[in-house]
């Protein structure tokens, strides 16, 4: 395991999960990374993630459903949402389900 721990990433677009993993890396992380919100959750589960970036717009799970499931096994467990949606409602609810941040994809390596 590497110096800062392990890192899932859970993101369907390839370009940005690729993107994630590579800033995760480079900061020293070990990174495991999932396309879709069920697989994502299994994912943390075996890795024993100890942080989780997070897309709200993904298959099979929606993030927000794979946030909440989180939350019920790992209820202190950071995890920030990344999303393309910008509007401050998304943001609200990722924050009262338990998220640790929000950010919109644009400002991604940047923000991260």
């Amino acid at each position: 395991m590497d110096e800062l721990g392990v890192a899932v990433v859970i993101e369907d677009d390839a370009d940005v999960r690729n993107l994630l993993e590579g800033v995760l890396t480079q900061a020293g992380f070990e990174v495991h990374t999932a396309a879709d919100g069920r697989a994502g959750v299994e994912v943390v589960r075996s890795k024993q993630a100890n942080v989780v970036t997070l897309d709200i717009g993904l298959p099979e799970r929606s993030g927000l459903e794979a946030l909440a499931d989180l939350r019920e096994e790992h209820p202190r467990l950071p995890v920030l949402i990344l999303s393309m949606y910008s509007e401050e409602q998304f943001g609200v609810r990722a924050f009262s389900m338990g998220a640790a941040g929000y950010l919109t994809k644009d400002s991604v390596p940047t923000e991260l």
